[in-house]
């Protein structure tokens, strides 16, 4: 209940190692750092904006201009040698305390892009 209910009726969505729903746990890539970084940063075309970018701490900050509005702080670190961790943290512009979903959506769009480049790292290889 509590997953259905902060999906639709939040307009804030972040992922996490143990999280109570399988679409928002981190997703880990077989890949270096630099490569996974680049292509998060390439993520965020224009309309977007990129507010700041620090490839030292892994964070990318985005003013995210689609269908709505949000503020998207994505985490890029590498936890071994070609294995490398991404979350987000996904917060809508939409004027209300709910938006329907939108960010969750959005975060399982970034992952879906994300997963087509790179290999999954298998939750036995952690």
């Amino acid at each position: 209940m509590k997953a259905f209910i902060s999906k639709y009726f939040s307009n804030h969505a972040e992922t996490s190692e143990e999280s109570y729903d399988k679409s928002l746990e981190t997703h880990y890539y077989k890949a270096k750092k630099d490569e996974v970084f680049r292509a998060v940063e390439e993520l965020f075309r224009s309309p977007s904006e990129k507010i700041a970018v620090s490839k030292e701490r892994g964070e990318i900050t985005v003013n995210y201009k689609g269908k709505k509005k949000a503020f998207i702080v994505a985490t890029v670190i590498m936890v071994r040698p070609f294995q490398t961790s991404v979350d987000f943290s996904v917060t809508t512009d939409s004027g209300g305390p709910i938006d329907f979903g939108f960010s969750h959506r959005l975060v399982i769009q970034l992952y879906h892009e994300l997963d087509s480049q790179f290999p999954l790292v298998n939750s036995s290889e952690r």
